[in-house]
């Protein structure tokens, strides 16, 4: 029996799996925000907020940490112990609030827009594309933004979700109970090999001298499996 049970060490592996991408692609849509289609720009021609460095460090570095956290408790097996449970709810903790923060950072960024001049008319760019080719450098300022920006929103919700599952997660594996094995059916298996191995003796013998093979036979079975148990 595993902490909480054997598909939670599992679902903790295929959480760190599935975060690892998910930090890498932010950390590339970040550095992608630096370079406006592509171009090398000033740093004060590039919106302030990438600066916060929301997908770098908070849905790339702190979502590493959770990540293969997770990883190592799923390589350990059903009998990862109570203190690496208590570990990685620590860790995805701070893996969701690397993610909210993106999200934070993100939706700011994608209401305020780049540095662009876009006309005092308009009062919402998102909804009237019209308006994004008034920018005229950099070309697509406004679309690589939008992109981007909306990556890394859609990166962080689902970072900051798959961090609270492993929360929940290891909390209930935390509160369970640590790992024991079942012994008891082990120990009629081995009891059935010590009978199919006597069955296997001539019939012919003295039924005394049977008996005695038998029941010490069956002795030194379960007194070998007693000793390599512990």
């Amino acid at each position: 029996m595993c902490t909480g049970k054997c598909s939670k060490c599992t679902c903790t592996k295929c959480i760190g799996i599935a975060l690892l991408p998910l930090a890498v692609c932010a950390i590339i849509s970040n550095l992608l925000l630096y370079f406006p289609n592509g171009e090398v720009l000033d740093a004060s021609r590039i919106t302030d907020l990438v600066w916060f460095f929301h997908g770098i460090l908070g849905a790339g570095i702190l979502v590493f940490l959770p990540a293969f956290m997770m990883l190592g408790i799923g390589e350990a097996g059903c009998c990862a112990n109570k203190c690496r449970m208590v570990l990685s709810v620590v860790f995805a903790a701070l893996g969701a609030a690397g993610g909210v923060y993106c999200v934070i950072i993100s939706s700011l960024g994608l209401i305020s827009g780049p540095l662009c001049d876009v006309g005092d008319e308009v009062d919402n760019y998102l909804l009237n594309q019209t308006s994004w080719s008034i920018c005229k450098k950099p070309e697509n300022v406004i679309l690589w933004n939008i992109v981007l920006f909306s990556l890394l929103l859609l990166i962080g919700i689902a970072e900051a979700i798959l961090c609270l599952i492993q929360v929940f997660n290891g909390l209930m594996g935390f509160l369970c109970g640590s790992c024991l094995r079942k012994r008891k059916p082990i120990l009629s298996h081995q009891k059935q090999l010590a009978v199919s191995q006597i069955k296997q003796l001539d019939p012919n013998l003295c039924p005394l001298f049977h008996g005695t093979i038998y029941y010490n036979l069956a002795f030194i079975k379960i007194k070998n499996y007693t000793l390599s148990s512990f």
